[in-house]
């Protein structure tokens, strides 16, 4: 008897932008003639991103009226980066709880029952840290063990259900609690660059829950059984992607050959993870792909030779979100975990510095 995910929850800051009016914020802060205006919004147009989540309400503000980014030309001043993390330790407890609480609408287990709690994030840290703040507002056992997983980058989620799977393989009464916060866009860089221009136009905010538990010790009927896990890392392309602490917030970089790389791989690591797991191509049914962008999600589907509709909840997340780095994932999940049967197989994957492809395949309970 392995572990399972008995419940998830999900919660997104409650200012919610169209691309459009996220458009016209990057134009006037990029400072942008009217040739480069059109190029960005080109790039705008084919994003698959109609609506995305930020604690910033800049973005659907007029310049004058900022609260977060400065008034003047250019953005000035423009944030430091111990402003966008006290914001961060403002906001990111808050979210985190709201995602919490959406677990728990869905779950019989009492709260007071969780006795490990692991948080992930890539996007912000302090101590002490999102850990002891949900200990303290939501009263969990002063004594419950603590991990945190800190910037890993897209495919942190991978690493926290791993490690509570391993909690609970160890301890059949233990209640894994996984709480991941991404709050990607207190990390918005002016600089008006194509990497910039990609970065601005993906990413988003949101937070995820996750209650992991021994499948002897269940305490709800429907689930995910977590059933193998596979990783690797493409080191001649770890250069591709980076994810660093600067002086304006942290600053992502994003090659153009990313997701030629992602291909060149997905197959291999698909072909891994199916036979570590014993299974075989034929008898997985769901897909569930974490959607760093379009493109990433079309060479999968392209390479892996999908249906039109096996990815459809990842493009769906993505078209309504956007991507918030590692809790994007289980959005997907979350979505699959409703539609899914009992039995029913889902191979899902990540991906993020390094270059690391994170794998696994769930099965419905």
């Amino acid at each position: 008897m392995g572990s399972i995910i008995s419940a998830i929850g999900t919660a997104t800051p409650e200012n919610r932008f169209s691309q459009k009016e996220i458009l016209k914020f990057m134009i006037e802060a990029h400072q942008l003639d009217s040739i480069n205006s059109n190029r960005l919004e080109k790039l705008y147009d084919v994003s698959g991103i109609h609506y995305r989540h930020s604690v910033i309400k800049d973005f659907g503000l007029e310049r004058g009226s900022y609260t977060f980014f400065g008034n003047e030309d250019n953005l000035a001043p423009f944030p430091k980066t111990h402003e966008r993390s006290a914001v961060y330790e403002q906001t990111a407890k808050q979210l985190a709880v709201g995602a919490i609480h959406n677990l728990f609408e869905n779950s019989t287990l009492p709260l007071t029952n969780v006795s490990h709690l692991i948080t992930v994030s890539c996007t912000g840290m302090y101590a002490p840290g999102l850990d002891i703040d949900i200990i303290d507002l939501l009263g969990l056992n002063k004594s419950i063990e603590r991990t945190c997983i800190n910037f890993m980058g897209c495919y942190g989620a991978f690493n926290a259900l791993k490690a509570a799977d391993y909690i609970c393989r160890a301890d059949k009464q233990a209640k894994v609690l996984v709480v991941d916060i991404e709050l990607c866009t207190l990390h918005f860089q002016r600089e008006s660059t194509l990497e910039n221009w990609v970065a601005n136009s993906l990413f988003s905010d949101g937070a995820a829950a996750v209650l992991i538990e021994s499948e002897e010790q269940r305490s709800s009927v429907k689930g995910f059984r977590l059933k193998t896990f596979f990783n690797t890392l493409v080191t001649d392309a770890k250069d591709e992607m980076a994810w660093r602490i600067g002086d304006t917030g942290f600053q992502m970089h994003l090659s153009s050959h990313i997701a030629k790389n992602i291909g060149r791989k997905i197959k291999e690591v698909t072909a891994s993870l199916i036979e570590k797991s014993g299974l075989n191509r034929s008898s997985i049914s769901h897909l569930a792909i974490h959607p760093g962008g379009r493109r990433i999600l079309e060479v999968c589907e392209d390479l892996l030779e999908l249906p039109e509709e096996a990815l459809q909840h990842s493009y769906d997340v993505l078209k309504q979100y956007g991507n918030m780095s590692s809790v994007t994932i289980l959005f997907v999940l979350q979505k699959l975990l409703v539609q899914t049967q009992p039995g029913d197989k889902t191979m899902s994957f990540a991906f993020g510095p390094g270059l690391t492809f994170e794998s696994m395949i769930l099965e419905t309970t």
